[in-house]
C-alpha cells in the first residue's frame, strides 16, 4: 500500500510538472510574446496601418514645389502564407520567383508574425490586376501609401529625398517600422518630424480566406492618420530655376539670401540632378548611379564644399583694419603691381592705393599691409593675430551659421593654437602666414559663409541666421532665425568699401545691372589640380539691399569670366523679372559654357 500510495504521489507530480511547463509556456505564448499575439490577433482581425500624407512644401509665393502620390505595397505575414500559386503571384506583380523568394526570406528575418513589405510601389496598372486575385494568397494583404512628386525638376540639395528606414532609424525612434520611409537629406531630413505626420490603424474582419467581412467593432477602435504639416520654404523657385539653367554642365555653387532676414531665396549646388529621379521602384538604380558619377551630382557644394574666399574676402580684411585703426580713409599704399613684395599684384594700377581703390583694384599690397598692420599694432603676433580671427569668427567662419543644416561644413578659421600646432612651436609673425590677408592659405568657407558675408556687409555689419524654412503649419520656426549677430564692425567703415565695390560693378556690361546700382567684389582662387577657381560676391540694390548672393564656379579661371556675369544676371532677374535685350547675349554664353573638365573647359572669349 506504501509503495502504491508513493507511485501515485509521483505520477501526479508528474502531472503536475508537465502542466505547469504547458501553463508556462502558455502563458509567455499568451501574454508575454508580442509576436504570437500579434499572429493569433490576425486570425479574425487585420489591422492595417494608415501611413499619412506627408506635408506639401511651398516656395516663398504659394507656389507647390513637393506634393504626394499614391502608391501601393504587397505585404506579407510569414506565418499566415500558405502553399500558393507562384507563377501567377508572379505575373500579376511583374516580378521573377527569385525575387519574390528573396522578398519572403526577407520578411521572416525581420518577423514571421508581423506583416512587413514584401513589394513596395506596385504600378496602378498590376494594383488593379491584384487586388483580384489577392483572396488567393492566404497571409498577402495591400496597404496603401504616398510617394514624393516634384512640380519642377530642381533645387533637388534644399528638398532632399525620402528613403526606405534602416536599423538605426528603426532603433533611434520606435514610430518606424521596417519598410517605412524617413527623410534622410534636405528639408525632408531636417523637418522630418514635422513632414511625416502620425500613422493610423483600420481594424477589419477577415474569414478563413483572409477576405475582409467589415470593419471591426464598427471602426470605433479605429485610429485615422494625421497628415504631415505643410511647410512654406523661403526659396523663390523662379530664382532657383533660372540658376539652375545658368549653371547647367558647370562645377560649383550658388546662395542668394533676403540680408535683412537671413531667408534664403536660391540655393544651387551643382551638378545637380532631377529629384524625381530618387522616388519609385526605380530610385535604388538611379541613386547608385548618381553615386557613382565623377562629377559627384550627390555632393551639396553649396553647404559642405570648402573653398578660400579669394579675393571676395578683402573688403572684410579692409573692415578689420578700419575698425582697429591699423588704417583709414587717408591711408595710401604703394603698388609696384607684379614687382610688388612679398605679395605681387595681379596687374598694374593707380598708386598709391586708396581703400576705394584697393577693393576696386583688388590690390595685394594693400590688402598685406592692412593685415600686417593690424596684428602688428598689439605687443605680442599672438595678441595682434588673436584680435583678427576673432573678427573673423563674429564674421560666421570656422563655424556652422545655421543650425537648419545638419550637412554643414563649418569651414575653417585658423587661431594662434592652429599656427602654434602647424609650426611646431617655430617663431611665426604677420609674414609668414600673409596669404590670410587675400583670402587664402588656411581660410576655408563654404558658399554658404560667403553668401552671409555679402549679407553681412548689405546690413553694415550684421547677420541674420540663413535658413531655408519660411513657415511650419500651425507650428513655429526656429526662434534662432530672428537673432541678430552682430560683427563689431561700426557702420561709418562700410562707405569707402560700399563705393569701392560698387565701381567693380560698373566696370563691365556683363555685370552691370540695367537701372540698378549694386556693390560687388569678384574672386580668383588657386586650384593646384587644374584652372583656377572664380567666385563673385554682391548685394543689390546698394542702397536698400534685397539681395545679398555668393557665386562660385570652379575651373572658370577668373571671377570676372562666369561668377561675375552669372551673379549679374540672377540679380536682375530676381530685382528687374527679365533681363535686358542687351544682355541676352550675356545668358547665352554662360547657358552654354561647359566647364565640367578641370583641365580643358571651353571658355568663352
Amino acid at each position: 500500500m506504501n509503495n502504491l500510495s508513493k507511485r501515485s504521489y509521483i505520477v501526479a507530480a508528474v502531472f503536475a510538472v508537465v502542466a505547469l511547463i504547458y501553463a508556462i509556456d502558455l502563458f509567455r505564448l499568451q501574454v508575454l510574446d508580442s509576436d504570437y499575439k500579434q499572429y493569433a490577433t490576425n486570425n479574425v482581425l487585420r489591422e492595417v496601418v494608415q501611413y499619412p500624407a506627408r506635408g506639401l512644401v511651398y516656395d516663398r509665393n504659394g507656389e507647390l514645389l513637393v506634393y504626394n502620390k499614391t502608391a501601393y505595397d504587397l505585404m506579407v505575414t510569414p506565418r499566415e502564407v500558405e502553399q500558393f500559386d507562384t507563377l501567377l503571384l508572379c505575373n500579376l506583380l511583374d516580378i521573377t520567383r527569385p525575387d519574390l523568394e528573396e522578398g519572403i526570406a526577407k520578411a521572416k528575418k525581420y518577423s514571421r508574425y508581423k506583416p512587413s513589405v514584401l513589394i513596395k510601389q506596385i504600378s496602378p496598372e498590376n494594383f488593379a490586376l491584384l487586388q483580384e486575385q489577392l483572396y488567393k494568397f492566404k497571409g498577402f494583404h495591400s496597404q496603401t501609401r504616398t510617394l514624393r512628386e516634384y512640380t519642377h525638376p530642381v533645387a533637388a540639395h534644399v528638398l532632399g529625398y525620402v528613403g526606405e528606414v534602416n536599423a538605426n532609424d528603426i532603433k533611434r525612434d520606435k514610430y518606424y517600422k521596417s519598410g517605412d520611409y524617413i527623410g534622410q537629406s534636405g528639408v525632408e531630413r531636417t523637418y522630418e518630424k514635422q513632414l511625416r505626420g502620425v500613422k493610423g490603424v483600420k481594424k477589419f474582419m477577415v474569414d478563413v480566406h483572409n477576405r475582409i467581412q467589415g470593419s471591426y467593432l464598427n471602426g470605433t477602435e479605429d485610429k485615422p492618420a494625421e497628415i504631415g504639416k505643410n511647410l512654406v520654404s523661403t526659396i523663390d523657385i523662379d530664382l532657383q530655376l533660372y540658376a539652375e539653367k545658368l549653371f547647367q554642365n558647370k562645377k560649383g555653387a550658388v546662395v542668394a539670401i533676403e540680408p535683412k532676414t537671413g531667408e534664403i531665396l536660391a540655393m544651387l549646388s551643382a551638378p545637380t540632378y532631377d529629384p524625381g529621379l530618387l522616388v519609385g521602384r526605380v530610385r535604388g538604380k538611379n541613386f547608385s548611379h548618381l553615386q557613382n558619377d565623377t562629377l559627384m551630382p550627390l555632393f551639396d557644394r553649396s553647404l559642405q564644399a570648402r573653398y578660400p574666399p579669394g579675393s571676395t574676402f578683402k573688403p572684410f580684411n579692409i573692415l578689420i583694419g578700419l575698425q582697429e585703426g591699423a588704417i583709414n580713409t587717408a591711408t595710401r599704399v604703394v603698388c609696384n603691381g607684379k614687382a610688388s613684395s612679398p605679395i605681387r599684384c595681379t596687374h598694374n594700377h593707380i598708386s598709391p592705393a586708396s581703400v576705394i581703390d584697393a577693393v576696386r583694384e583688388s590690390c595685394n599690397p594693400f590688402m598685406w599691409n592692412t593685415f600686417r598692420n593690424t596684428i602688428n599694432k598689439f605687443p605680442t603676433t599672438a595678441e595682434g593675430f588673436a584680435v583678427w580671427s576673432e573678427y573673423v569668427k563674429r564674421f560666421g567662419l570656422g563655424q556652422k551659421v545655421s543650425a537648419e543644416f545638419y550637412n554643414e561644413n563649418p569651414g575653417l578659421r585658423p587661431t594662434v593654437d592652429y599656427y602654434n600646432r602647424k609650426f611646431e612651436g617655430d617663431w611665426w609673425r604677420a609674414l609668414t602666414v600673409r596669404s590670410l590677408a587675400i583670402g587664402q592659405g588656411e581660410l576655408g568657407t563654404t558658399p554658404l559663409q560667403m553668401a552671409n558675408l555679402a549679407a553681412i556687409l548689405a546690413n553694415r555689419g550684421y547677420y541674420y541666421q540663413p535658413h531655408i524654412i519660411k513657415e511650419v503649419e500651425n507650428d513655429t520656426v526656429r526662434s534662432s532665425f530672428s537673432v541678430k549677430h552682430e560683427t563689431g564692425i561700426e557702420d561709418q567703415y562700410f562707405e569707402p568699401v560700399y563705393e569701392g565695390m560698387r565701381q567693380v560693378t560698373i566696370a563691365r556690361l556683363n555685370r552691370s545691372v540695367p537701372g540698378i546700382s549694386y556693390c560687388g567684389k569678384t574672386g580668383t582662387i588657386e586650384n593646384n589640380q587644374g584652372i583656377d577657381h572664380g567666385a563673385y560676391m554682391a548685394f543689390a540694390p546698394a542702397e536698400d539691399p534685397k539681395i545679398a548672393l555668393c557665386v562660385y564656379v570652379e575651373h572658370s579661371k577668373w571671377g570676372a569670366s562666369y561668377a561675375a556675369p552669372i551673379a549679374s544676371l540672377l540679380i536682375e532677374k530676381y530685382l528687374n523679372d527679365s533681363i535686358a535685350d542687351n544682355r541676352l547675349i550675356y545668358q547665352k554664353q554662360m547657358m552654354e559654357a561647359v566647364l565640367t573638365d578641370p583641365h580643358n573647359p571651353e571658355l568663352a572669349d
